[in-house]
């Protein structure tokens, strides 16, 4: 597994995942059907076959701020995403995420929140989607609603994500860059839906919902950050 370097949270070594699994309730496997808050995953565009990735380089235009791109590669750190809350909606680890829920992405290791506006994304003249904000926080333009077609957001539908403050859809129609960033392809966000729009839950760490001793599901229950 490639290393996952949390900036914005307690730094820990791949070697400990195991171990954390049995003690905070992880699941490495495929055994949970769905999404949780808390957890760690990967998205992929299913429409291009990329995931959705980012780094410390910055937009040469707009807004200047971090890059959001989509890349092929699938053993990449930088393509990690950390499943939250939103400032105003806390979400507890290990709760389903459900359909219709607004939640925030977090690049695992910049800290920085997948993020939209309307500056015009350099490629395709579309919205731009870029990272933003510090150690996790940001702003309420770091806000997506998660649509999908169940109760809750299961690990093997296609979902989009709608920014909350734009109504625009988290989308790739595959232009591509050139240096320093070549053959990745260009995030943006597009008012419409379409196959472009369409990303599913890859790799990743899920947290695991906790039983409580009646045998009740308690959501509440705190897990120590990895």
């Amino acid at each position: 597994m490639d290393k996952l370097n949390c900036s914005f949270l307690p730094r820990f070594q791949p070697t400990l995942l195991l171990l954390l699994s049995c003690i905070f309730g992880l699941s490495l496997g495929t055994e949970l059907s769905f999404v949780t808050c808390g957890s760690v995953v990967k998205l992929l565009n299913l429409k291009h076959n990329v995931r959705l990735h980012s780094h410390d380089v910055r937009y040469g235009s707009g807004s200047g701020q971090q890059s959001v791109t989509g890349v092929t590669a699938v053993e990449d750190s930088n393509s990690y995403w950390s499943v939250r809350g939103t400032s105003d909606a806390f979400c507890h680890r290990g709760t389903p995420v459900k359909c219709g829920q607004t939640i925030r992405l977090t690049h695992v290791n910049t800290g920085r929140n997948l993020h939209s506006h309307y500056f015009t994304s350099p490629l395709s003249s579309n919205q731009e989607v870029s990272a933003f904000g510090e150690e996790g926080e940001g702003d309420h333009l770091d806000e997506w609603t998660v649509q999908c077609g169940g109760s809750v957001w299961k690990r093997e539908e296609a979902v989009r994500f709608r920014h909350k403050a734009t109504d625009a859809l988290l989308s790739v129609t595959g232009e591509q860059y050139g240096r320093p960033i070549h053959g990745q392809r260009e995030v943006h966000a597009m008012s419409s839906p379409s196959q472009h729009s369409l990303w599913k839950a890859m790799e990743g760490i899920f947290m695991k919902p906790s039983e409580s001793p009646a045998g009740s599901r308690d959501y509440s229950h705190p897990h120590t950050e990895f």
